[in-house]
């Protein structure tokens, strides 16, 4: 079917570990049948959401084992190949559309059923930008594990695991009981979604904000924070100004300028986007370098293999730091003496998944939803969909030979 669709259903998240979150609220789904009178909306049952199954039928939710009957079945994960059913439409995140290993069965799947598939990552307003995302909630966590991970090192009151807590309320007070030292110094990469999540954990911590220049100076009285722009980070190669719209369009050229800033902080936090085609920000040999005062290295974008060396795997939730031997380059355990706490959990906004789903369902409920009930004037779904009726979508044609393998 290919819309508008008017028998909607969320289904239960199947992928393994369980993912707690949801792609609508109980509030938001009562909200959506009050705007949009014309759409039967289902909650599939589930014993693992953050929002119970009471808490959706208190909002007068119809609950059902069996989504065979929709038209449309919204989820956050990728859906195990068991739970497809053919000839419908799924929006969720495939994590396919960089030709991800792990998933090329769900492709070939979603084909061989002709399901129309369709990708949040994928929906973008009339100017290219992307109208859902968790990242905001990544950098939440991340910089609370990033406290977590120094408190691990150097004691002092335990700071409770984020995906203990009710919700953001409950990590700040834990957070906020934590007696952070005056002269730690904090330097971030990144000032998208992720970082701004992160900026105002610790703004909220009391961590004080300064400029670049002034944190290089190393003598505050103060717990402080720098967020470094690619201005700061990157130079380029052949030393003529650095020029931020070129830099964008092709990184290759430059190199990270990073080594000054991880010499005056204790912990990192990275929280960048990085495009495989730019430069280290810490190779193996800056990470040897001996005036390096850096601690924990929180990487909250977790690329294995990208800019930052010590990020050797993507660490769990129940499980997430290491310690990274710096002279050898090699995992070692957290707190070692000498050795850095690496952080490199890869699905931190599931710690908090009431507060991360209730963020994203507004803007799917404002910003996605109309265009999948009514109208689509700016061809938003179409632009999102990966495959349709056992074919590719133009756009990623280039899948072809992932799918089959």
């Amino acid at each position: 079917m290919a819309g508008p669709y008017r028998k909607i259903g969320i289904i239960r998240e199947g992928k393994q570990p369980a993912d707690r979150r949801v792609p609508l609220t109980p509030v938001q789904c009562e909200e959506v049948m009050r705007r949009h009178p014309e759409v039967d909306l289902v909650v599939q049952r589930s014993p693992v959401r953050a929002y119970t199954d009471g808490e959706y039928e208190a909002r007068g939710v119809r609950l059902v084992d069996d989504l065979a009957d929709r038209d449309l079945i919204l989820g956050v994960k990728e859906v195990p190949l068991d739970m497809l059913l053919p000839g419908k439409a799924y929006l969720f995140f495939s994590h396919t559309i960089k030709e991800q290993p792990h998933n090329r069965k769900l492709l070939k799947a979603v084909l061989e059923k002709r399901i129309r598939l369709i990708d949040h990552e994928l929906l973008t307003n009339i100017h290219g930008e992307r109208v859902l995302a968790f990242g905001y909630w990544a950098g939440v966590v991340g910089a609370y594990n990033a406290i977590r991970a120094w408190q691990l090192v150097h004691g002092g009151p335990e700071l409770k695991p984020a995906y203990e807590c009710h919700d953001l309320e409950e990590l700040e007070r834990y957070l906020h009981a934590y007696p952070l030292p005056q002269d730690l110094r904090i330097v971030m990469t990144g000032g998208g979604r992720v970082g701004k999540g992160a900026m105002g954990v610790l703004e909220r911590a009391g961590v004080k904000r300064i400029p670049p220049k002034e944190f290089l100076l190393g003598n505050n009285t103060v717990p402080v924070y720098t967020a470094l722009g690619s201005a700061d980070l990157y130079l380029r190669d052949d030393a003529k100004p650095f020029d931020k719209v070129a830099f964008h369009a092709d990184p290759s050229g430059h190199h990270a300028n990073f080594l000054p800033y991880g010499r005056q902080a204790q912990i990192y936090l990275a929280c960048h986007f990085w495009d495989p085609r730019g430069p280290k920000i810490l190779s193996k040999d800056s990470l040897r370098d001996p005036a390096l005062t850096l601690q924990v290295i929180a990487d909250v974008s977790c690329d294995i293999g990208g800019p930052i060396d010590s990020t050797l795997r993507a660490t769990t939730i129940a499980d997430p730091f290491f310690g990274y031997d710096r002279s050898t380059g090699e995992e070692v355990a957290a707190g070692t003496a000498r050795s850095l706490t690496v952080m490199s959990v890869d699905n931190l906004p599931c710690e908090l998944p009431r507060d991360a789903s209730e963020a994203f369902g507004w803007d799917l409920m404002e910003r996605v939803l109309p265009n999948f009930v009514g109208p689509d004037p700016d061809g938003m779904i179409d632009r999102a969909t990966i495959a349709q009726n056992g074919q590719l979508a133009r756009a990623y044609n280039y899948l072809t030979a992932y799918a089959q393998g």
